[in-house]
Order: structure tokens, then C-alpha cells, then sequence
């Protein structure tokens, strides 16, 4: 017999929520190692615009990507709200600049529709989808996806050149 609490449990995800630009974007809580201040980031030449540097994160060197730029948003303000999602991409350790951190949510199966092909400001191939919640729309973000391997080399270039 299927336990209907598991069965319930298996259609949801927990998600971290996150505003970049004034919309609301999440991503996958299971990829989230931890969240952190901005500060400390120390920059490096000849780097895409979108990596504003490294940070020292207990011994290991993690590269820092602010979403701003990636996503080709208006400029951002740090502020005292601004934080670095730590996340871990397969076997790396990547951070995302964010405007803030609101909450963290469960998503339902049901609450989740695909991303639209058209009229999107981020590449749709990063996101999983929108959810919508009440009252508020999020976007969902891939975070494996974002991290091509055409980018991840150029992280495996800063790692090896800053070690």
C-alpha cells in the first residue's frame, strides 16, 4: 500500500527564495550549501563581467557570479540586504550575488508550469520553470544549467590561476 504522506512529500520541493531586479526568483534548497554577506571578494583581470571575482571560503577559492550581470539586469546597489548564495554544482562550489534573500518554500508539482519561450529577460535555458504562489510569481532557476561548461571552464581557470 502507497503512503499517501510520501506520496505527497515526493510531488514537492523545497526552494530558496531570492529578489534580483525587483522580480523573485528561486532555486533548488538542495544546492544551496549556504548564504553569506557581500563582502571580501578580491577581483581578477581578464574575466567575464559576470564573475566580479573570488572569495575564501574556508580554504577553498569560490568563484563569485553576480546574477545582475549574467542576467543582463540594471546595475546593482550593494546594500547591507546584499548576499551570496554559496551553491554546489556537481563537485564545485560556485557563489551567486542576489539582491536579498526572502524565504524558503515548498512547491507543489501542480504550482509549477514551464518557462515560456518568448519575452523572458534570462536565458530561458536556466530556468526550470514559474510557480506561482498566491499572490507572487517565481521564476525558477536552474542552477546547473547556469553553470555551462563553457562558464565552469573559465572557473576552473580563475581556480587553478588564484591557488
Amino acid at each position: 500500500m502507497t503512503d499517501p504522506i510520501a506520496a505527497t512529500e515526493a510531488d514537492t520541493r523545497e526552494v530558496l527564495v531570492f529578489t534580483l531586479g525587483g522580480e523573485e526568483y528561486a532555486v533548488d534548497i538542495l544546492k544551496v550549501q549556504e548564504i553569506r554577506g557581500y563582502s571580501n571578494i578580491t577581483r581578477i583581470a581578464n574575466v567575464p563581467a559576470f564573475i566580479k571575482g573570488v572569495t575564501n571560503l574556508r580554504g577553498a577559492i569560490v568563484p563569485i557570479v553576480d546574477l545582475r550581470v549574467k542576467f543582463a539586469l540594471a546595475e546593482a546597489d550593494y546594500t547591507a540586504h546584499t548576499v551570496v548564495i554559496v551553491l554546489n554544482i556537481g563537485e564545485r562550489i560556485v557563489g551567486m550575488v542576489v539582491d536579498s534573500v526572502s524565504d524558503v518554500t515548498s512547491l507543489s508539482s501542480d504550482q509549477i508550469r514551464p518557462a515560456p519561450e518568448f519575452g523572458a529577460q534570462v536565458d530561458t535555458a536556466y530556468l526550470q520553470g514559474l510557480a506561482s504562489l498566491e499572490d507572487r510569481m517565481l521564476i525558477l532557476i536552474d542552477a546547473d544549467a547556469m553553470m555551462t561548461s563553457r562558464e565552469m571552464a573559465l572557473v576552473d581557470s580563475i581556480e587553478s590561476e588564484t591557488a
